[in-house]
């Protein structure tokens, strides 16, 4: 049973944070109508079912991420663990792409850029890694940019887990629930696996990750 929060605990709601660019930003790749269905609709369901789940429990105030590790593998907080790393998922996912981004070597910050090489020779390789677990992910999930160590790698997940129960440090994402793609693409995945990694990618950002 998921133990009461103490009656003096306020419990801090988790909030759906706006988009890092405009709702047509990203279009032609990603439509303003996918990223309003998406955003709107979907990444806000799971903030708000999660608000009402830990409300009123030990989990009330807690960061999300440590939400996340304590019901992570737990049976009975399942609901609470699907919808603290959707929640997570999609708050990290958004800021991994960008407008008009770049797959130019020049483009990729140095840090990463020199891990890239020492983990896959090559920017291309990396790409090409990427987009196979996101295309091949079965089902609804992620594919997965992560710092292992001091190695990159390429990992996928499945329905809203994420790596950081693994103890894998995330630097890039891409969706490849239904409903990231399905306006613009329906069911051909690959093209907007291939789309996002060749227009979208915010190589700075996940640059930034390393040293988080």
């Amino acid at each position: 049973m998921i133990g009461r929060a103490p009656s003096s605990a306020s419990a801090v709601p988790h909030q759906l944070p706006p988009l890092p660019y405009e709702m047509s930003a990203l279009e032609p790749i990603i439509s303003a109508k996918t990223l309003s269905f998406h955003h709107g609709k979907h990444h806000k369901a799971y903030v708000d079912k999660l608000n009402e789940l830990v409300a009123g429990t030990t989990f009330a105030t807690l960061p999300l991420e440590e939400i996340i590790l304590r019901t992570a593998g737990q049976r009975e907080y399942a609901a609470i663990f699907n919808n603290s790393a959707q929640v997570w998922n999609h708050n990290f996912y958004w800021r991994c792409l960008r407008p008009k981004g770049s797959d130019k070597v020049d483009r990729v910050p140095a840090a990463l850029a020199k891990h890239i090489k020492e983990s896959f020779a090559d920017l291309a390789t990396l790409k090409s890694e990427f987009a196979k677990a996101a295309v091949e992910q079965f089902g609804s999930g992620w594919a997965w940019l992560v710092l292992d160590g001091s190695e990159l790698r390429i990992t996928k997940t499945g329905n809203g887990d994420d790596p950081l129960p693994q103890h894998l440090k995330p630097l890039l994402t891409i969706d490849v629930w239904e409903h990231a793609y399905y306006l613009d693409y329906q069911n051909r995945r690959p093209d907007h696996v291939h789309a996002v990694l060749d227009n979208l990618i915010n190589w700075e950002f996940a640059a930034a990750n390393l040293d988080r």
